[in-house]
């Protein structure tokens, strides 16, 4: 019979605690288990990018298909150069506007890539979140596979302790920080076709993002 392993809920709020639940947390995904981390949208579930079965287990516990595969969070700006065969200039253009930030940039992924991160067509969303516990995390584990720590049609979890109520055991450690400050998802800009286009509005207006490309269709678009 397998050991029990408990579900750790870690105060980042406290030094530390912080400490140990940012140690528990990088030894959990390096291990190819699941996370709920704060952001600086909503807490979100990842898990390690390039552990298929580990994402698996993120899609799992979301209750989600292959369809919907998670988007990816970075702990670097030069973090997405190694995930793309050439990035675009609107890509870079965005990501030195608003990273990090609630800004999510779909490119399309280097084929040489070893990662499944489900049916993504070739292309990936990236984001650097603006929160310094997930950058702390993310700067040990490399590229997360990062999706709101909710179950599919649920609200998403402004707190950890939120989180744990939908997601359980599913979960190896929680890391708390607090409500989220702004609990608003982030705007999605794909830029992997001619012109760069609105995907969802969120906390970045188009106005901000216009300043930077002028040329962005919007949702109206």
């Amino acid at each position: 019979m397998a050991d029990f392993v408990p579900v750790m809920l870690y105060d980042c709020r406290s030094l530390a605690d912080r400490d140990r639940g940012i140690a528990a947390a990088i030894e959990a995904v390096k291990n190819g288990e699941l996370v709920v981390l704060p952001t600086d949208t909503v807490y979100g579930v990842g898990a390690d990018a390039f552990t298929p079965y580990a994402v698996k287990a993120l899609l799992d516990a979301k209750g989600r298909g292959r369809d919907v595969p998670p988007p990816v969070l970075v702990g670097s700006r030069h973090t997405l150069d190694g995930l793309v065969y050439m990035l675009p200039t609107a890509a870079r253009d965005l990501a030195d506007a608003f990273w990090p930030g609630a800004l999510t940039i779909v490119v399309e992924h280097s084929p040489s890539l070893q990662w499944d991160l489900g049916e993504t067509g070739g292309t990936v969303a990236v984001r650097m979140p603006l929160h310094p516990v997930a950058l702390e995390v993310l700067r040990e584990t490399g590229p997360m596979a990062v999706s709101s720590a909710n179950k599919s049609g649920q609200p998403p979890a402004e707190t950890a302790e939120q989180a744990r109520d939908q997601l359980g055991y599913a979960v190896r450690a929680y890391l708390e920080a607090g409500q989220c400050p702004e609990p608003v998802p982030s705007t999605i800009v794909d830029v992997t076709g001619e012109v760069p286009r609105l995907l969802r509005e969120g906390a970045i207006p188009l106005e901000k993002l216009r300043e930077v490309l002028p040329d962005l269709v919007g949702r109206e678009g």
